[in-house]
């Protein structure tokens, strides 16, 4: 994730976070036709405020959030919808993973788009939100 999402989330809200970085997914988001019909690479990374001291007192799965299960949540949702806006990826995103994952009480998600057809080098584009 990052560093500035992390600064300026880092002590803002009394929450442990569980974070998941670099997620990648083929989805088909974009602007233009071609990359609804090809496809590309998106990177999703995670933070997920929710409070970890019962699961790191019981050692028990079940009082925490599984992030293997969230993982494999996000990879299908992404791939499963298309939308025009990163932006828009985002915010459905956080929707959907706070809706599915209870004991998520508030989350931060970057979307990267390093294959973005814009014709000039670059290393990736992206949008980062937080939601309640």
């Amino acid at each position: 994730m990052n560093a500035v999402l992390a600064d300026a989330t880092r002590g803002a809200h009394p929450y442990d976070c569980i974070f998941i970085d670099g997620l990648e997914v083929f989805a088909r988001h974009g602007v233009y036709p071609e990359e609804n019909a090809l496809g590309q690479k998106f990177v999703i990374s995670l933070r997920l405020y929710t409070h970890t001291r019962a699961a790191g007192e019981s050692d028990d799965l079940e009082r925490s959030i599984d992030y293997g299960a969230v993982c494999a949540f996000v990879t299908k949702f992404a791939s499963e919808h298309t939308f025009k806006l990163i932006e828009r990826v985002a915010e459905e995103v956080a929707a959907a993973v706070l809706t599915e994952f209870p004991l998520v009480e508030r989350i931060g998600v970057r979307v990267e788009k390093p294959w973005a057809p814009i014709g000039l080098p670059l290393k990736t584009v992206g949008v980062e939100i937080e939601r309640p």
